[in-house]
C-alpha cells in the first residue's frame, strides 16, 4: 500500500540564457533532477513543488519551467515560495486546476490510492523574502484536518516552521504563525510530515508532535554555517530531492536522494556470501 512522493524546490529557473546570482544556470540542475526522479526503480505517485520555482516570478521563466517539468509523467503539485508571483504561476500553469483563484494558493489532494492527504499551505508574504501564517491560513488549514480528521496527511509549505540556526535564513523565514501552526498539529496525530523548501538544504525538527523537514535545491545549496552573523551564500554542494514514503498510518520515512552519476550499483555478496 506504499505512496511515495517525491518532494523539489528551490529551482530558480531563470528565462533561458540569464544566469542566476549572475553565474549559475539552474536549468541543468533540474533537468537532472527530472531524469533521477525518472530512474527511480519505483516511480513517485506524485512530485511537489515546494517553491521558488523560478527566480523573479516572470511569465518566461514558468515556461521555461514548464518545459524543463515535461518529461515527468506523474502528477505534479506547484506551490509559490518567495522568489514566485502567484498570479502569473496559475497563468502560466492554467490546467493546474488545484491552483484555485483565492488569495491564497492552497489546496488539499488525495495521493495514489491508499488514502494519503497532501494539504498545501501558503506563506508567502507578498513583496517580501520573510513568511507568514495569518490567522485566515491557519483557519482554513483548520478547517482542512478537521473535515479529514483521520487521514494521513503531508502538510507542503516554502518557509519552515522553526528556526534552523542559519541566522540570515532565520532572519526571512516564517516571522509569523508558527506557534499557532504547531497548536492545530497537536490536535491533528495523523498529520505524518509538514514538508518545506526556502533553506536549500536538509534540515529536520519538531513541531506540534509532527517532523518537520526542509529538503535540498537541485542546484545550489545555502552554505552550513551556524554563526549569527554569518554571510549569505550559496554552494554548489551535490544536489537532491526528498522521497517521502508512506506505507500506513505512521509509517512515513523520508530519504534524501541524491542527484548526479555515481559509481556503482556493485553486490554486497556474490552466491549468498559477502565478498571477500
Amino acid at each position: 500500500m506504499k505512496t511515495l512522493l517525491a518532494q523539489l524546490t528551490d529551482l530558480h529557473i531563470r528565462e533561458p540564457g540569464r544566469l542566476a546570482y549572475g553565474r549559475l544556470d539552474t536549468a541543468p540542475y533540474l533537468r537532472a533532477a527530472v531524469q533521477a526522479i525518472n530512474a527511480l526503480p519505483q516511480g513517485p505517485d506524485a512530485v511537489v513543488l515546494t517553491g521558488d520555482l523560478t527566480d523573479f516570478g516572470r511569465d518566461v521563466e514558468y515556461e521555461h519551467l514548464a518545459g524543463l517539468l515535461a518529461p515527468l509523467s506523474m502528477p505534479l503539485f506547484l506551490l509559490p515560495g518567495n522568489h514566485d508571483e502567484r498570479a502569473q504561476l496559475r497563468r502560466s500553469f492554467k490546467t493546474h486546476a488545484y491552483l484555485g483563484d483565492g488569495e491564497f494558493v492552497q489546496y488539499s489532494v488525495s495521493l495514489g490510492e491508499h488514502g494519503l492527504r497532501l494539504v498545501a499551505l501558503d506563506t508567502v508574504e507578498t513583496g517580501a523574502p520573510h513568511g507568514r501564517l495569518c490567522t485566515k491560513r491557519l483557519q482554513w488549514l483548520a478547517d482542512v484536518l478537521d473535515q479529514h480528521r483521520g487521514e494521513s496527511v503531508v502538510i507542503a509549505m516554502h518557509h519552515p516552521p522553526f528556526e534552523t540556526l542559519i541566522g540570515h535564513m532565520d532572519r526571512i523565514g516564517l516571522l509569523e504563525g508558527a506557534d499557532g501552526l504547531a497548536e492545530i498539529l497537536a490536535g491533528h496525530p495523523t498529520v505524518e510530515r509538514v514538508v518545506c523548501g526556502h533553506l536549500h538544504r536538509t534540515i529536520y525538527s519538531r513541531i506540534g508532535g509532527t517532523v518537520v523537514s526542509t529538503a535540498p535545491s537541485p542546484a545550489h545549496q545555502v552554505c552550513l554555517d551556524l554563526a549569527p552573523e554569518a554571510e549569505s551564500a550559496w554552494i554548489l554542494e551535490p544536489p537532491g530531492f526528498h522521497l517521502h514514503a508512506w506505507n500506513g498510518p505512521g509509517r512515513m520515512v523520508t530519504h534524501v536522494a541524491a542527484v548526479g552519476r555515481f559509481d556503482g550499483p556493485h553486490r554486497f555478496h556474490d552466491g549468498g556470501k559477502l565478498i571477500d
